[in-house]
């Protein structure tokens, strides 16, 4: 019994200590070009050690993937895949703006709408379908906070819509910036 507790915790470091890009690589997710605003703004800003993205939508290339609401034309699964897939075109911009996700050392907040329809309360399960992917990728310990809410509607007419916050640079550049 022993031999095969080391044996898993000993993977699971080796896990917990691969870097952003290798862990992307794993499952077999290739990361698109980034994708362009479809208004008048900037998906990426980055001040400081801190990069803000919005308007995460999930899109390939200039068309909207999913399109519909929770609970009338979309269910738990699909809206699940629509806020990974919003999840995936953020770490494009990411990487875009970094360089690397590797320089990622924390992902600070993680902002979820999503659009439902009546009186649907699966919102957090939606949502858990971008968080769960980030958390796959960055690992558990760098998970965010999380906001998130019930629309009526969202652009394109997708059913989810990201906002995330990411910290980067080195733990040394942290506690200078906090003295």
């Amino acid at each position: 019994m022993k031999t095969i507790l080391k044996s898993y915790t000993t993977k699971r470091l080796r896990s917990d200590t691969e870097s952003a890009e290798l862990r992307l690589k794993r499952p077999g997710v290739e990361l698109p070009v980034p994708p362009e605003p479809f208004g008048v703004y900037a998906e990426g800003v980055q001040t400081g050690n801190l990069l803000f993205l919005t308007g995460m939508l999930p899109t390939e290339g200039r068309s909207a993937k999913f399109v519909g609401r929770l609970g009338a034309e979309l269910n738990v699964e699909e809206s699940r895949s629509a806020a990974r897939l919003a999840a995936i075109n953020a770490l494009a911009v990411a990487r875009l703006h970094l360089g690397s996700l590797d320089k990622v050392t924390r992902i600070v907040r993680l902002g979820v709408s999503v659009a439902t329809s009546g009186d649907v309360r699966e919102q957090p399960k939606v949502a858990d379908g971008a968080s769960e992917f980030l958390q796959d990728v960055f690992g558990k310990e760098k998970n965010p906070s999380r906001l998130l809410y019930g629309v009526a509607s969202l652009p394109l007419r997708t059913p989810v819509e990201l906002e995330i916050i990411f910290r980067s640079g080195g733990l040394e550049k942290h506690i200078a910036e906090k003295r």
